[in-house]
Order: C-alpha cells, then sequence, then structure tokens
C-alpha cells in the first residue's frame, strides 16, 4: 500500500494498514471462518427468483427501513432463540460490521470509551479508532474466560460508553455462560458513563456472530433483549446462514438502542438486492442452516485430533470452542507452522495471542487435507 506524504491523511491513521485476513488463491482456505458448503441449488433459485423480482424497481430507492427484512429476523429469532421481538427491536446492515460500527459512530465518539476482554475480535479497536473512541481491554484468564471480578471494577472505575463480549469468542471460540451475561448486565446497570450525563449506563454489546455453532439447547442473549432496555446483541449471516458474500447483519436491542443507531445510519445503507437476497435465504432457514450440526462435530473430532498430538516434548493446548473454528497452540516459532502449512497450499490464522493459531472448519476434503499437511509440517518442527 502506498500513500503518498502530500495526501492530507489523519495524523492518527498515519502507518495504519487496510484490516482484512489473506485473500491468497490456494487450495484450502481455512482462515476467515466461512462456511464451506454453499447455498443449495433451491436457495439459488429463490435468490435469484427475488432479486429478478426487485431488478424492475432499481431505478427506485430500496425500503431504507428494510421493514420486510427486520419482519423475517423477527422470525427467525423467535423460532433459534425463543424469543419474539418487535419490528422496533431489530435493525439490519451490510454485515455485522457495519452493525459494530455504527453501535461505536452512536455511542462512542471523542470522550467516550469502550470496554472489552483480550484476546477479542480484532476489529473492535479498529471501529473505536475510527470513532475516535478511547479503547480499553481487561485480559482474559488462561483458558480465555473473562475475569469477572476485573471486568465487573473495569465496568465500574472506566465508565465505559459499551461494553463488548462476543460469545462464542473470537479467535478462541470461548462461550459466555448466561449467568456471567447478567452479571455484565448488572454492572452496566449500575455504573457510570464518562462523558454523558448523571443516571447514565453502559451497553452491554453481545457478538454473537458464530452462536449458531454452540451446544444445542443453550440458551442466546437475545432471550434477555426484552428484560434489560441496555442490551445489544448481534448477528450475523455471514457464518452458519453460509452468507458471507451476501453481507448481511443485524442486531436485537431495545428500541431506543435502535433509534439511535438510525441518527447515524447512511441513507439507504441496505440495497434492494442485499434485502432481497437475504429475504431469500431466511425463506429457507433450514436448508441454510443444514450444514452446522456436521460443521460441529468436525469442530469437535478436530480438537480432540489436536490435542492429542504433541509438539517438542509437550501436549498441544486446544481451548475449548462453541464456534466452527479451533484455536491451538503454543509454537515457539507460530510463523515456521504457519509458512508450512501455506507452501502446501492450506492457509489458517495467525490471530491473537503470540504462539497460538486458528483454524476454521472446512468440508471433510479440506480437513483431511489440513491434517495430512499438518503432521507433515509439526515433523519438520520437530527436527528444527
Amino acid at each position: 500500500m502506498s500513500i503518498p506524504a502530500n495526501l492530507p491523511l489523519r495524523n492518527d491513521l498515519k502507518g495504519e494498514e487496510p484490516y482484512g485476513a489473506p485473500q491468497l488463491d490456494v487450495p484450502v482456505c481455512l482462515n476467515v471462518n466461512e462456511n464451506p458448503y454453499p447455498p443449495a441449488p433451491d436457495v439459488v433459485d429463490t435468490i435469484a427468483q427475488r432479486v429478478r423480482e426487485i431488478a424492475p424497481t432499481l431505478n427506485r430507492y430500496p425500503d431504507r427501513e428494510h421493514i420486510a427484512l427486520r419482519k423475517a429476523f423477527s422470525d427467525y429469532l423467535a423460532k433459534e432463540s425463543g424469543t419474539r421481538l418487535a419490528v422496533e427491536q431489530l435493525w439490519g446492515a451490510n454485515g455485522s460490521n457495519e452493525i459494530m460500527l455504527q453501535l461505536f459512530q452512536a455511542f462512542g465518539g471523542p470522550g467516550r470509551k469502550a470496554l472489552s476482554f483480550t484476546p477479542t475480535y480484532s476489529m473492535y479497536p479498529e471501529y473505536a479508532r475510527d470513532t475516535f473512541t478511547e479503547w480499553v481491554t481487561v485480559p482474559r484468564n488462561d483458558d480465555f474466560t473473562i475475569d469477572m471480578d476485573a471486568a465487573i471494577e473495569a465496568i465500574r472505575t472506566v465508565k465505559p460508553a459499551m461494553v463488548l463480549v462476543t460469545s462464542p469468542n473470537n479467535p478462541t471460540g470461548t462461550p459466555l455462560p448466561m449467568d456471567q451475561t447478567k452479571a455484565l448486565l448488572a454492572a452496566c446497570e449500575q455504573a457510570d458513563v464518562d462523558g454523558a450525563d448523571e443516571g447514565v449506563h453502559p451497553i452491554l454489546v453481545v457478538d454473537e456472530a458464530y452462536v449458531e455453532f454452540r451446544t444445542p439447547g443453550v440458551p442466546s442473549a437475545v432471550s434477555l433483549v426484552n428484560e434489560h432496555p441496555n442490551l445489544a446483541v448481534s448477528r450475523t449471516m455471514s457464518k452458519a446462514f453460509a452468507y458471507a458474500g451476501a453481507r448481511v447483519g443485524y442486531i436485537a436491542a431495545n428500541q431506543g438502542i435502535i433509534d439511535s443507531m438510525r441518527i447515524v445510519r447512511m441513507p439507504y445503507h441496505l440495497s434492494a438486492v442485499t434485502q432481497a437476497a437475504a429475504l431469500a435465504a431466511l425463506e429457507h432457514t433450514d436448508e441454510q442452516l443444514s450444514t452446522v450440526a456436521h460443521l460441529r462435530e468436525t469442530r469437535e473430532a478436530t480438537a480432540e485430533w489436536l490435542a492429542s498430538l504433541t509438539y517438542k516434548g509437550r501436549n498441544l493446548t486446544v481451548a475449548h470452542s462453541e464456534s466452527n473454528f479451533v484455536y491451538f497452540g503454543t509454537f515457539d516459532d507460530r510463523d515456521f507452522i504457519f509458512n508450512e502449512l501455506l507452501k502446501r497450499g492450506v492457509l489458517i490464522r495467525d490471530v491473537g495471542h503470540e504462539g497460538w493459531l486458528r483454524v476454521c472448519m472446512g468440508t471433510d476434503e479440506e480437513m483431511a487435507a489440513f491434517r495430512k499437511a499438518f503432521l507433515e509440517v509439526l515433523d519438520e518442527a520437530q527436527k528444527a
């Protein structure tokens, strides 16, 4: 990347690089946590039909409030989480990334703080940077669970406008138990916010991008939305729904939070084509989620296999994951492992703690290629 010195780039952006996982042309891409299975033919047909229906109207702006789509989100969450929400409690955007940016735009800004628990999603500090929000973090425990005493104390003393938790966490896959979600909510409901009026309290944002991969029967934070006006739960269709290319995210929250986001949203931010494609997928929820159980089984088998391996005389450590990826380590030379896998046509991710790597679940054939390559690389590493 080359930015001429005579351009008036913001001073705080000088030297920064665009965010993004490597996009390389390799046989096995297991680095961006996609669902590896494409939409079924009948889903593709419905997408084409929906887009064809609205194509003659593309000379007109789309429904900027995307009411039909919000109703579809409500129907889906009623089935998936057992909680019925009103249209006014739901909001869609171009991926959960735009949802998060809108939250930072609405509740962050100069003099405001956002609090989270590391390691976590690496885009969060960039949202904070882009909105001039102070970014504050508390380290997680060694097993990547949240240190609840430290978290509650930080909420009290930092006085953030937003507290962000990811469940399951990215990059570790660690779930946030419901009792801890409630404890964080209670802390937020009692805390003050720096730079805000008296009586204003932080919002808790639970990012559930990977929640469909959780153990069946485990409740979602969506079930708490009607009871807690300071709770926002972010979702995406990119992961379990196998819809990463469509760029559709959404959020469930109290109407006050939704209306705050509507203030900062760009006009007509969701195109008519995006809305049509999202509605098509939500018509076929069962088909779109039909591979989730198999990917969950693949995750468990991969975690068990990795934990059985040794590296330089010690067992590999595998973080407990409720997502579609596995976080594992620790390696003296993580770059060696990563690069040797890449030489063999397998791309994984080197994000997070030093010494750790993350692999997302692919097709059975892709996972077989990963296992074969990893054993070869591990053997090379033992000799190094």
